[in-house]
């Protein structure tokens, strides 16, 4: 069993290095427009100040190439402001003279932000150098950036090696919620999956499909099992070298008894007049951008019968407004019906909030490529240095 943040004792005066993941949607002004993962994160913070800790935060924000002002967590160590007045600074360096010396000078009880932990391309590269840095600055390390656990990173993996380390509360409640849904699902167990590429979650289908009892599979993915079925799937988006894959899952899937509904009509984008159709059949100048109508009354039906639910992936191009229908439509289907619903990976739980339902969704997780190694049942990278109780 891991150790959490409860196993740690009196902490009052040491230094603890939180790992949280504040990578939130910011616009170009520095607003953050989706707190979540900063609320989400607030128990383990509390808890760790309420103890008396000198609480060091690291994070890691977006995909920068070097020093970028645009990808700065200043506008998160804002906010932290505002939630604990006089308590938070902010340091502009991740490790260096600068950042040793704002260390040295925390107070009990009080927070230091540190930069955005990949202007550093040590951080991504796990390098000895940048771990034994970062880790110089504290006695105890807390990782609770459950978005990152499916990788090791030098802030999240590398310091565990280092330091006495635990998980904070985040992570373990991640970590209860996917264990108990694969591991006792409730019947009839729905799992719906989309997004463009069907390679990540090939895995993940292999195992759930001797767990669910229906799989509604949309969005990119769809068109390679529609193709390995042989149906005309146009110019849709497609992984030849995974067809073999698809195959074999719907074999198991029907060896196993679970049903698996793919769409039966599209909305689409003629690519010859740009413009959107609606059509049961993808010719071959159509791509295929939304499940159509019927497809989705067809997971409707599925959901409306499930005791649970769970969603990766949003059922189309969502971003567009014009191929963002079905998944909006099957958001508000999953956050009506009776089921537990838990939906996992970024862009499932944006549709969510954007849909409006959000709050009726039993649990949304803040963790898109972690949350789908739970859920194949496997450890994560990032965890596996965390010490054991």
């Amino acid at each position: 069993m891991l150790r959490t943040v409860r196993d740690l004792g009196d902490i009052k005066g040491k230094r603890v290095l939180l790992r949280s993941d504040f990578n939130v949607p910011i616009n170009k002004d520095g607003d953050i427009l989706d707190d979540t993962r900063i609320v989400e994160e607030l128990p383990t913070i509390e808890y760790l100040l309420k103890k008396g800790a000198k609480l060091i935060i690291c994070s890691h924000f977006g995909r920068p190439k070097g020093y970028d002002k645009y990808l700065s967590l200043f506008p998160v160590a804002v906010n932290l402001m505002k939630r604990f007045p006089n308590k938070v600074k902010f340091c502009e360096q991740v490790v260096g003279d600068v950042a040793q010396k704002a260390v040295e000078n925390l107070k009990d009880g009080h927070i230091l932000l540190l930069e955005n932990t990949r202007f550093d391309p040590r951080e991504e590269a796990n390098d000895p150098s940048f771990v034994k840095q970062l880790a110089s600055y504290a006695d105890i390390f807390v990782n609770d950036a459950f978005g990152t656990a499916h990788r090791k990173h030098a802030s999240n993996y590398g310091v565990a090696i280092k330091l006495p380390s635990c998980i904070g509360f985040l992570i373990e409640k991640e970590i209860q919620v996917f264990s108990d849904a694969m591991k006792h699902p409730k019947h009839p167990f729905v799992a719906v999956f989309g997004g463009a590429k069907v390679d990540d979650k090939l895995q993940l289908l292999s195992s759930i499909v001797r767990k669910a009892d229906t799989l509604l599979i949309g969005g990119g993915m769809a068109y390679t099992f529609l193709m390995a079925q042989g149906v005309n799937i146009g110019k849709s988006i497609v992984s030849f070298d995974r067809m073999n894959d698809a195959k074999n899952i719907l074999h198991e899937a029907a060896l196993n008894g679970v049903k698996i509904v793919l769409p039966v009509d599209h909305v689409a984008l003629n690519t010859e007049t740009n413009r959107v159709v609606k059509t049961k059949q993808l010719t071959r100048e159509l791509v295929g951008l939304d499940i159509g109508k019927k497809t989705t009354d067809l997971f409707v039906k599925e959901i409306a019968k499930a005791e649970q639910v769970l969603w990766n992936g949003p059922l189309g191009k969502y971003e567009e407004p014009k191929f963002k229908k079905g998944t909006m439509k099957i958001a508000k289907a999953i956050a009506k019906s009776d089921a537990y619903s838990i939906v996992g990976g970024g862009d499932s739980v944006s549709a969510v909030k954007a849909s409006g339902f959000a709050d009726q969704i039993s649990y949304l997780s803040t963790g898109g490529g972690a949350s789908l190694k739970l859920i194949e049942g496997a450890m994560l990278p990032a965890l596996e240095a965390i010490d054991q109780i």
